[in-house]
């Protein structure tokens, strides 16, 4: 939402500034082309002026001080004339020793001339006839004040211009706050279906987000669905598959095959290792899917039905405990999770001498899983092998061992790491470490 905000005001501000800046800059250029044309029109007043002020005297024309503005005469006024006739010329008192580069054709010059003083003049000529001579008369006025009018013009002018800018920005900014809370909301709750607090989007949403809000809802629904249908189909396909394993496995072990040792004992090696894979492949296209919203793992509700389950199988008198921190949901799938958990535990029981601890903590990128127990544990030395699947410590035990399997499997697809450890009961310890799913995106519940 900040990247949005922070595009938008950089948008809006270039154009705005730009948009300004044309509008400062083209209405200097009008009022500046209509001011020109009325300082044309008054020096083509005073070319007449001063025309009147040429007379005709005993000896031909000269010009008569009397009719002559006194500006003319004081130097450096800002006002300035030279009248030439083919015989003589004057210019005004007020040039002193200055001599601006004239226009040569009649009308306003094209750019300003330079004046005395560093003044900058707006210069005009024109040329009369009057008893058969030619009377030319060039006019100019000192623009310098002008322009520093429109220098401090412009400079108000942008200042302006940046007030609206700031004024604007605060409004865009406000108005775009408030369009974007349907969306902050809608990321919420998208946040809340990642961490599994909903099932789906509030279906109340305004009439802009309404399609995405409906399109996001269909798309979990037939998401769930299909993963449902999937895993229905899974177990279907596991179950087709035992009866037929089971059979052949009952052929081999009849008396039939007892004449053929050699025979009978690679036929069910082979068929052990189909059933293992089967069992193998099974899980791994089960565990391909991500979790969908709505089915993480609920501590209070999962483990509490789990454990009883495990004192239904294992010795009544065993002592099995759970700890984990209060509305612990783990952003994993339930299903992979009771059975990661049950096997892990499942073994633990048989190993366990009076007690089996569970414990669920959060840790900086994750959760840390710790299974202890006080049976008579892994020597260190051995540790290694047993992680290698299908190596068993204890052959008179029931099962397979750690069972670590299925849950290498899971925690191949969680990219979770197992390690094992001595425990502080005295037996074995199995600690996972489990990293979020999407980090920077699933936050720890209840922490």
């Amino acid at each position: 939402m900040k990247s949005i905000q922070r595009s938008l005001s950089i948008g809006l501000i270039s154009v705005l500034l730009l948009v300004g800046l044309l509008l400062v800059q083209s209405s200097l250029w009008l009022f500046e082309s209509g001011l020109r044309r009325n300082l044309a029109t008054d020096l083509r007043e005073e070319t007449e002026g001063l025309l009147m002020a040429v007379v005709q005297g005993p000896e031909g024309f000269v010009l008569d001080s009397s009719r002559l503005n006194p500006r003319y005469q004081r130097a450096f006024s800002g006002h300035y004339f030279r009248i030439d006739l083919p015989a003589r010329s004057w210019r005004s008192r007020s040039l002193w020793d200055a001599e601006p580069a004239w226009p040569d054709s009649n009308g306003m010059a094209d750019d300003l001339l330079d004046g005395p003083q560093d003044q900058r003049l707006l210069a005009y000529r024109t040329a009369y006839r009057r008893d058969g001579q030619t009377i030319v008369i060039n006019v100019a006025r000192d623009y310098t004040p002008i322009l520093k009018s429109f220098t401090q013009v412009r400079l108000g002018g942008l200042g302006l211009v940046g007030l609206a800018l700031l004024v604007l920005l605060l409004l865009q900014r406000y108005a775009v706050k408030l369009a974007m809370r349907p969306l902050e909301r809608a990321r919420q709750q998208i946040a809340q279906l990642q961490q599994g607090q909903r099932q789906q989007l509030d279906v109340q949403a305004p009439i802009e987000l309404q399609p995405l809000v409906e399109q996001i809802n269909h798309l979990l629904a037939h998401t769930d669905d299909t993963l449902k249908r999937s895993r229905h189909a899974l177990g279907n396909l596991g179950h087709a598959l035992k009866t037929p394993l089971a059979v052949l496995g009952s052929l081999v072990r009849r008396e039939e095959m007892a004449a053929h040792p050699e025979l009978q004992a690679s036929l069910a090696e082979q068929l052990e290792q189909i059933q293992q894979r089967v069992t193998r492949e099974l899980g791994r296209a089960r565990l391909a899917g991500e979790v969908l919203p709505g089915s993480y793992f609920d501590c209070a509700a999962e483990l509490g039905p789990l454990f009883d389950t495990l004192r239904m199988i294992h010795r009544r008198d065993l002592d099995l405990h759970w700890h984990s921190h209060e509305g612990c949901r783990l952003p994993w799938d339930r299903e992979d999770m009771l059975e990661l958990l049950g096997n892990l535990l499942d073994n633990a029981c048989k190993f366990a001498r009076s007690q089996v601890r569970l414990t669920i903590a959060p840790i900086t990128d994750g959760y840390l899983i710790s299974v202890d127990d006080d049976g008579p544990g892994i020597p260190p030395e051995r540790r290694e092998a047993v992680l290698e699947r299908g190596i068993r410590l204890d052959e008179h035990a029931e099962g397979h061992g750690l069972g670590l399997g299925i849950v290498r499997d899971i925690l191949v697809a969680w990219r979770g790491e197992l390690s094992l450890e001595q425990s502080e009961l005295g037996g074995l310890c199995v600690r996972i470490r489990l990293p979020m799913q999407r980090k920077g995106q699933i936050q720890r519940s209840g922490s």
